[in-house]
């Protein structure tokens, strides 16, 4: 049987914290403050982006969403991100993507202040994460090493699989289990034979944004799969990166789409911004 491993429960859990910890800093002065910087018109995006805003809120984290428009320059957004990082009335900071086709997230990014990149997105802070450094993870990443703490899957010596080399999941991910002493390998589009690696993973982790690529031939009996995808559906609706219908019945547990990965995430971008609040 496959488990369910959701994270709606470890969300609530994360955000009841959160809601603690942002009341005693506005009673004390420092109401936080969370600014999402966004240069696109992708739905999907959007759809994160209002989900951010009105988690936020319940919260009680004021979040300002920055829309510069799909046709923003480069150096306007880079101006706006310097400008949200001197001003101490912001606590977090969120770059969101895609950015226009001239713009390059990592370039920008640098202009985030560390104490305030919340999302783990200034190469800076990549780079901190990568020594063992303290630093701000990026918060999908956090959430599968959360989500795997939460349902008691054991990490030390086993073989973990990485589907995806992005800047924001997969490679952060990779170092994360890796600090845990899981023995990490990392796939991605120009990898032969995808299905010899997967089927080797004890916990197999997908962040392609390539929908249904994952079926159960390349899941190993009772592996763990962790499903990063949020695929928007012509009806509205998400799926995600690995075939859920498929690996049922055969993963020993698999995260929803949605209700998974995603609630956790956002949960733990505002753990982040009162961390950052508390200085």
């Amino acid at each position: 049987m496959t488990a369910n491993l959701g994270g709606t429960e470890l969300a609530a859990a994360i955000r009841a914290e959160v809601a603690a910890a942002a009341a005693e800093l506005t009673a004390a002065g420092t109401p936080p403050r969370l600014a999402v910087v966004v240069a696109t018109a992708d739905e999907s995006s959007a759809w994160y982006v209002r989900s951010i805003a009105r988690t936020a809120e319940k919260t009680g984290i004021a979040c300002s969403v920055v829309d510069l428009g799909d046709t923003a320059a480069p150096d306007r957004i880079r101006t706006e991100l310097a400008a949200l990082s001197e001003d101490p009335a912001v606590h977090g900071i969120i770059l969101q993507t895609p950015l226009p086709p001239d713009a390059i997230f990592e370039d920008l990014a640098s202009a985030i202040d560390p104490a305030k990149d919340v999302d783990g997105a200034n190469p800076l802070s990549l780079g901190r994460l990568a020594a063992g450094l303290p630093a701000f993870a990026p918060a999908t990443a956090e959430a599968v090493l959360a989500l795997l703490d939460h349902h008691e899957v054991p990490l030390y010596a086993r073989n973990a699989v990485v589907v995806g080399r992005s800047n924001v999941v997969g490679k952060p991910t990779a170092q994360l289990l890796l600090q845990r002493d899981a023995t990490v390998t990392i796939c991605h589009r120009f990898t032969k034979d995808l299905r010899q690696f997967t089927r080797s993973a004890d916990v197999l982790v997908v962040a392609v944004g390539h929908p249904k690529l994952i079926t159960a031939e390349h899941v190993a009996e009772d592996a763990i799969v962790i499903d990063v995808g949020t695929n928007p559906t012509s009806d509205g609706g998400l799926v995600g990166d690995v075939d859920a219908d498929s690996v049922t019945g055969r993963a020993g547990g698999l995260t929803p789409v949605p209700g998974g990965v995603g609630p956790v995430t956002t949960a733990l971008l505002l753990q982040h911004t009162v961390a950052s609040a508390r200085g």
